[in-house]
Parts: structure tokens; C-alpha cells; sequence
């Protein structure tokens, strides 16, 4: 496994990261099964992974628990990352952002992770109602007090969600929160959406990390599953499944990005042994070295196959085959 720094090497980890919410959060209830998210966990941390990324929302808080009981055996072998900031209700997802609320939510992590220190801790939202500086501040608080190593953030794409007013600013919110929060105490990490299908944080994102030495932490970098090659247009998701309800998710859209999905199976059949979801990890290993994918399963199988990813090297030519792919299609197009 490659390792690569966060923060200007205040934390350093394996080049691919493990998701860890589809354990518990996101995807179809049916299929969630804690014991195979145990081995999974393990069998990342086997094959060279050491970045955890959980939240306390995922579950709500059975995310944390579960990785809480791998940790117990096994803490000097992980980076441990989690988030505060979100409350899941009965119908709706809010923001809570008030210091004394960060500060309750931190020791409820650390108990539930089994932990006496949680290396990053990522704002997942900003609230609203509360300055942003005021939670970041709170955050700082707990780095002083020996809870946390690092802080980050989560950004929020707004494509997918809603149609932005200008496509050029997908990320203008994100980076002007960013400029206002450096001011109060370093930001270690971005975590944001990036992925053969998504890469608008290359364009400004990205570069905004890099020259700060910030890690930019890309999530969904297998785009929620469609870049696996292994769903299919028309199968349809469970109503609890987040695909469900995401606009690139229906059977015409699936169908429409299919030339994405077939032009990372060209560039894998001249690998022998890779896969598509190799094939586009490694795409963005090679797109700096701060970004450090996160791509989340609960199957060890799938773990075992996203660590290979690291030892993957494009060529010239297949970086540029892909970018040569078709943007992937939306809805409201």
C-alpha cells in the first residue's frame, strides 16, 4: 500500500481509504449485515488501509459502534476519522452546529468508537443558524484538549441535489466557507464528491487544497456503485436506498452513462487481473498526491479489490482515454 499525508503530513495513510456508511446507512436495510461489515473492516485494515471514515449520523450512531468494536483490537492500526454536526430525525436530516453541541457529540464518539482520540474530526455541515467560525472554533477547542488530532471538512456539490445557478460555482460555497475557517484554526482535510462521473472538484477544489497541503478525501469515487460496472439500467433500488431517489440513478440516465462504465472496462481488459472500480480508483490516485479516495462497501471482497487499487498504474494513454469519456449525463438536463 502507498501512503500519502493529510495536512501537510500532520496524519499519514494508506493511498485508499474505506468508507465505512454503506455498513449501516444509505443503501438497502436488507442487506446490512454487521458481522460481514466487521470482516470487511478487518480485511481493509489486512490489505494496507488504515483511514476509517464513519459519522455519527450513519445509523444514526451504529456506524461508530460497529467500527468502535474492530478498534478495540486493532486502534494503532487505523486513522480514524468521523463527523459531527448533522441529527437525523424521524423525516428529516438538520444541521446542528452550537459548540456545546460539538463538544457533547465528541465524547458520545469517542465512547461509541472505543477511542480516547479521534485522529480527524470533519465538520459535515455548517449550520445555518451558527456562524460557521463559532463550530470551527469548538472544534479547535477539542484539538487543544488532546479529543482530536485534526480537523476537516465535508463539502457539498451541488449538482445532483439541485441545479446550480452557475454551473462554473459548484464549489463557491465550500471555498468561501474554507477561506473564513483557516482563519481560525487549520483545516487538515476536504472531503468532497470526486469521480470519473464527478470530477468538478478538479477544478478549483483541488487546486485550493493542493496549495495549502490539505488532503483532499474523495468521496463516492465509484460513483455510489455505477462505476463498478455491476448494476444494471432498469434492476431499480429499494425505497430506502439513496439511489432511489438521485437523478442519475434512473433507468434512463444508467443507460445514458453506460459509455463511462465501458470505457473503464477497455482500460482494465489492458491490465490483466483489474477492474473497472480498479481502473477508476487509480484515475484518482493519479490526479495528486493529496487526494485519497474513501470508497465505501460492507463486503471484505470488495475492500480487498479497492486496496489492489493502489498498486495500479495508468498510463499516459489510458489517463487520456479517459478523459476523452463523455461527462456523465443528469436528469434535468
Amino acid at each position: 500500500m502507498q501512503y500519502r499525508t493529510i495536512g501537510a503530513g500532520a496524519l499519514r495513510v494508506g493511498a485508499i481509504g474505506l468508507g465505512c456508511m454503506p455498513m449501516s446507512w444509505g443503501y438497502t436495510t436488507s442487506e446490512q449485515d454487521g458481522e460481514a461489515s466487521v470482516r470487511a473492516v478487518h480485511a481493509a485494515l489486512d490489505a494496507g488501509v488504515t483511514l476509517l471514515d464513519t459519522a455519527d449520523m450513519y445509523g444514526p450512531f451504529t456506524n461508530e459502534l460497529l467500527i468502535g468494536r474492530v478498534l478495540r483490537t486493532r486502534r494503532p492500526e487505523a486513522v480514524l476519522a468521523t463527523k459531527c454536526g448533522l441529527l437525523v430525525g424521524d423525516q428529516h436530516i438538520v444541521a446542528n452546529g452550537r459548540p456545546s453541541y460539538v463538544r457533547r457529540a465528541c465524547d458520545a464518539s469517542l465512547r461509541r468508537l472505543q477511542t480516547d482520540v479521534i485522529d480527524l474530526y470533519q465538520l459535515h455541515r455548517p449550520d445555518p443558524e451558527v456562524p460557521v467560525e463559532e463550530t470551527w472554533g469548538a472544534m479547535a477547542e477539542l484539538v487543544a484538549a488532546g479529543k482530536v488530532r485534526a480537523l476537516g471538512v465535508c463539502a457539498m456539490d451541488v449538482r445532483g441535489r439541485r441545479r446550480p445557478a452557475d454551473p462554473r460555482d459548484v464549489y463557491g460555497p465550500t471555498l468561501r466557507q474554507l477561506a473564513r475557517i483557516q482563519q481560525v484554526f487549520p483545516v487538515s482535510s476536504v472531503q468532497a464528491e470526486l469521480s470519473v462521473w464527478s470530477p468538478g472538484a478538479l477544478a478549483e477544489l483541488l487546486p485550493w487544497c493542493e496549495a495549502r497541503g490539505v488532503g483532499l478525501l474523495a468521496a463516492m469515487p465509484l460513483g455510489n456503485g455505477f462505476l463498478t460496472g455491476t448494476l444494471t439500467p432498469g434492476s431499480g433500488f429499494e425505497p430506502d436506498d439513496l439511489r432511489a431517489r438521485h437523478p442519475r440513478f434512473t433507468a434512463e440516465m444508467m443507460a445514458a452513462n453506460q459509455p463511462v462504465v465501458a470505457g473503464l472496462r477497455r482500460v482494465a481488459a489492458r491490465h490483466p487481473g483489474s477492474t473497472p472500480a480498479q481502473v477508476a480508483l487509480a484515475w484518482l490516485l493519479a490526479q495528486g498526491a493529496h487526494v485519497v479516495p474513501v470508497p465505501g462497501t460492507k463486503k471484505a471482497h470488495w475492500a480487498q479489490e479497492n486496496a489492489a487499487a493502489a498498486g495500479l498504474i495508468l498510463t499516459s494513454g489510458d489517463l487520456a482515454e479517459i478523459a476523452g469519456l463523455p461527462p456523465a449525463r443528469e436528469s434535468w438536463e
